[in-house]
């Protein structure tokens, strides 16, 4: 039977196109993606009030109006910004759960600054007790991946990762991130691209037999590479 995690091409926040006035992590952009049939993966940042809200950088300003950290804003505040190109807002965690509806996977980012904040795996937790479409949920950070073992055990989750010379794990000690990768005891990883062949994707894949996604899958030759090496990609700028 297929994995549905690796079932489909995944499309990276949403399957957006900003000449087009499309932009990514929004509803225009998950609308789409559905649309064609795609998974959806996207990213969550944590609100100031507790709430989690779908956009990837954890400040405004690169497709929005205003400034300021996300963190420091409430969810009903960012509701309010507009983006530049498009009369879509951003999106609560509920929202998106209202607008996808288990009709395509959903992959969601946990995004980390890895200061050992739980208050995002806590939310997610949360709503996703009620959600019945397939969905996953990762982040480069293990700990809130650990966290989510106990606070959600039925939910299937992921390590975002890459060669650890360049990594998001550098803000942990080796030592350290291996004792919480060990503890977080990851169900899939989704490995980048460039990255592959390496020994960590292929030992989990081939000898633990867990999913492997890549990301993300931009040219043809990375396409191939994702063939190659990866049960499944997570891509942008195309349509597979």
């Amino acid at each position: 039977m297929t994995d549905w995690l690796t079932a489909r091409p995944v499309a990276h926040r949403g399957l957006h196109d900003g000449a087009s006035g499309v932009i990514e992590n929004t509803p225009s952009a998950f609308s789409a993606a559905i649309a064609g049939n795609y998974g959806i993966e996207c990213d969550l940042q944590i609100t100031a009030d507790g709430e989690a809200m779908v956009h990837h950088d954890e400040a405004l300003g690169r497709l929005t109006e205003g400034a300021g950290r996300l963190d420091g804003m409430t969810a009903a505040e960012l509701k309010r910004v507009p983006f530049r190109s498009t009369q879509d807002r951003m999106l609560t965690l509920g929202e998106l759960h209202e607008l996808v509806a288990g009709r395509v996977t959903l992959l969601l980012e946990l995004k980390s600054r890895f200061d050992g904040d739980l208050r995002l795996a806590t939310c997610v937790a949360k709503f996703l007790g009620g959600y019945g479409g397939p969905i996953a949920v990762m982040s480069f950070d293990p700990k809130p991946i650990a966290a989510l073992k106990d606070l959600a055990p039925k939910l299937r989750r992921g390590l975002v990762a890459q060669k650890p010379s360049d990594a998001d794990t550098s803000k942990l000690s080796r030592a350290r991130y291996g004792r919480q990768l060990l503890a977080a005891n990851p169900q899939f990883l989704a490995y980048r691209v460039q990255d592959l062949p390496s020994a960590l994707p292929q030992f989990a894949r081939n000898v633990l037999r867990r999913p492997l996604l890549t990301w993300t899958v931009r040219t043809p030759a990375e396409r191939i590479r994702a063939a190659n090496y990866a049960d499944q990609m997570i891509f942008e700028g195309f349509r597979p």
